[in-house]
C-alpha cells in the first residue's frame, strides 16, 4: 500500500510543479510583450536576468520524471503524464528562452531611431498570449476539446508574421542605415510566432495526455 500512495504522492507533486513552471512562464512572456510597447529597461533586464529561475525549474522536473520511470515503471495514463510532462517541460523552458530573446530585441530596438512601421505587435503578441493561456489551461483541466482550439489560432499568428516579414523587406531598401533595428524588429515578430508554434506543441501533448492519440499540426 505504502509505495502505491508514494507512487500517486510523486505524480500530484509533479503535476503541480508542472503548473508553477506553466504560471512562470506564461508571466515571463506577457511581461516580453508588455516591454514591446514600453521598452522599459528595468523590465526588460528583469526577464533576462531571472532566466535561470525557469532554468532550474526544468531540470527538477524532469529529474523529477525520470526518478519516477526509473522507480514506478508506470504504464498506461500515468506513463502517458509522465511523456507529457517531460515534452512539456523542454516547451515551457524554451518559450521562457524566447520571451528573453524578445527583451534583448526590444533592447537593441530601443537605442534606434523610431520608424514608421505599420505593425501591431500588441495584437500579435495578445493572441499569442491567448495561445499560451488556452494550452495552459487545457493541461490544468484535462481538456482536449480545449487544446484542438489553439491549433485554430496558430495559422493567424503565422499571417501576421507574413504580414511583419513584407513590411519590414520593403523598408529596408528606403532606410539601410537602421536595417540593424529592422531586422531586430522582424526577429520579435518570428520570436512570437515560435512561443505560439511551442503553445501548439503543448495543445498537442495534452491531446495525447487524455485521449492516448498523437496529433501533429503542420506549422
Amino acid at each position: 500500500m505504502l509505495p502505491h500512495y508514494t507512487f500517486h504522492h510523486e505524480l500530484e507533486k509533479l503535476n503541480k510543479k508542472i503548473l508553477e513552471l506553466s504560471s512562470e512562464v506564461e508571466d515571463r512572456v506577457r511581461r516580453a510583450a508588455d516591454v514591446i510597447t514600453t521598452q522599459d529597461p528595468e523590465v526588460i533586464q528583469s526577464i533576462i536576468l531571472s532566466d535561470y529561475i525557469i532554468d532550474e525549474m526544468e531540470v527538477e522536473i524532469e529529474e523529477d520524471c525520470l526518478k519516477i520511470l526509473a522507480l514506478h515503471q508506470p504504464v498506461a495514463s500515468d506513463l502517458r503524464f509522465i511523456i507529457a510532462v517531460i515534452k512539456i517541460n523542454n516547451e515551457m523552458e524554451r518559450i521562457a528562452d524566447t520571451a528573453v530573446n524578445i527583451a534583448m530585441r526590444v533592447e537593441t530596438i530601443s537605442k534606434c531611431q523610431p520608424l514608421n512601421l505599420d505593425f501591431d505587435f500588441s495584437v500579435m503578441s495578445e493572441k499569442v498570449i491567448t495561445m499560451l493561456r488556452m494550452s495552459l489551461d487545457s493541461l490544468v483541466e484535462r481538456d482536449s476539446d480545449k487544446a484542438r482550439e489553439v491549433f485554430l489560432i496558430d495559422d493567424e499568428i503565422d499571417a501576421m508574421r507574413n504580414r511583419a516579414y513584407k513590411q519590414i523587406t520593403k523598408l529596408i531598401p528606403d532606410h539601410p542605415q537602421q536595417a540593424g533595428c529592422l531586422i531586430n524588429t522582424y526577429l520579435m515578430a518570428r520570436h512570437l510566432e515560435r512561443i505560439a508554434d511551442r503553445a501548439t506543441n503543448i495543445a498537442e501533448e495534452v491531446v495525447y495526455l487524455v485521449e492516448g492519440t498523437i496529433v501533429r499540426t503542420i506549422s
